[in-house]
């Protein structure tokens, strides 16, 4: 087995997946992230908007106080909001940009390192390159605005449940070489959750993105039965039945990690759970689950 679990992976764990009542700005953001503060599991919180000065000012104080590290997910800012960075509508497009930006703000004033985001629809075959060209636009004017602060585009499932532009690694890959022609605090963030949406293994997802891959999540997924609430990218905990990943799968996926140098001996990487619970689970026990999970996954790790 390999050497200390730390050695190689900042643990992470998003706050607005495991407690969804937060997603919008909203809810008992203090008392839950407390919750995260007082476990020395995590070495990160991914946050999303707090759309409460005072909260924002408090959660910072709290995160500062627990010494634990910031990313901010801008994702729900344009999801809850029905927003897209590669609509043809311009006027939308513009309100979907102008939201990342003010999300930039906020990540800074709360101390994030980072800000995920997500493209928008994919368009079908005929628009897809012209939607890629509108979201090339879009993140440009993003980064730009951004003045060197790290900004990190997912990519999601394109014809299951998010239908995201970004998306399939060939769009994928059109979006990163691009921006990283000239921006180079753009990155990549790849889901293990998305994998199977994708039809793609850890080997096929990783390997040609590698030189982009800035920051990682691990979760699961299901897919197998349409009439199931949870079908889709909800992020069940690990070993749901009827899931796709459990610890064969992160272990798996853990391994590639290694392969292509995204974990290696040169410093530990942010890998963060994105776990939801599912109605009627306590997202404390989902969160000892996860841990349990990780714990078994590295054990398998050689």
């Amino acid at each position: 087995m390999r050497d200390e679990l730390y050695r190689y992976m900042k643990v992470g764990i998003i706050h607005f997946m495991l407690y969804p009542e937060t997603i919008k700005g909203e809810g008992p953001i203090l008392r839950t992230l407390r919750n995260l503060a007082t476990d020395p599991y995590f070495q990160v919180v991914e946050l999303t908007w707090i759309k409460d000065p005072g909260v924002r000012a408090k959660a910072k104080a709290m995160l500062e106080q627990a010494h634990l590290e910031v990313k901010y997910g801008a994702q729900p800012r344009l999801l809850t909001q029905n927003l897209d960075l590669n609509t043809f509508d311009e006027e939308e497009r513009k309100r979907a940009v102008n939201t990342i930006k003010e999300g930039i703000n906020e990540a800074k004033e709360i101390g994030a390192t980072s800000l995920g985001l997500l493209s928008g629809k994919w368009a079908g075959k005929e628009k897809r390159d012209a939607a890629i060209a509108l979201l090339i636009d879009s993140l440009r004017e993003i980064c730009e605005y951004a003045r060197g602060f790290p900004v990190t585009l997912e990519q999601f499932d394109w014809d299951i449940d998010k239908r995201a532009l970004v998306g399939p690694i060939d769009e994928t890959l059109e979006v990163c070489r691009e921006l990283r022609k000239e921006y180079d605090n753009f990155g990549l963030l790849v889901d293990l959750s998305h994998l199977p949406l994708l039809r793609l293994t850890p080997h096929e997802a990783l390997e040609p993105v590698k030189e982009y891959l800035v920051h990682v999540h691990i979760g699961n997924c299901l897919m197998r039965d349409r009439n199931q609430a949870e079908y889709g990218d909800k992020h069940p905990r690990f070993g749901v039945e009827g899931g796709e990943n459990d610890v064969p799968e992160l272990a798996r996926f853990l391994k590639e990690l290694f392969k292509i140098g995204y974990l290696s001996d040169d410093g530990p990487r942010v890998v963060s759970f994105e776990v939801s619970p599912l109605a009627g689970e306590d997202p404390e026990i989902v969160l000892a689950s996860s841990k349990r999970v990780l714990n078994q996954a590295w054990a398998l790790v050689k």
